[in-house]
């Protein structure tokens, strides 16, 4: 899995031309770690399909707080530079397939 920061959020992100699910997180939080094994797999059986990419929070201040990212876990999907669905907070994998599969 991508991880990005400031300097490469616009090309990695904003300039890709396949939906990107962005996982705003920090390694301090409980929440992130739990839901990040279902992001990885998500990723892994989407990839043909869907960007996933990793922001860490705290490495990357400028990024998280130019999209008002305030609580983490937070997951934004972007399609064509846009944001197109935010889920914030740990959730299934089953919910959040929900949310991801309208934007594919």
């Amino acid at each position: 899995m991508l991880h990005v920061s400031d300097d490469t959020f616009e090309k990695e992100v904003l300039q890709s031309s396949q939906p990107v699910l962005v996982d705003f997180y920090a390694d301090w939080c409980g929440p992130c770690r739990a839901i990040a094994p279902i992001v990885e797999e998500i990723a892994r059986e989407l990839s043909d399909r869907l960007k996933v990419v990793k922001l860490d929070v705290d490495q990357n201040p400028q990024t998280a707080m130019q999209y008002g990212v305030q609580s983490i876990p937070t997951l934004i999907i972007f399609k064509n530079g846009k944001e197109v669905e935010r889920l914030i907070g740990y959730m299934s994998k089953a919910k959040l397939m929900s949310k991801i599969e309208p934007h594919l």
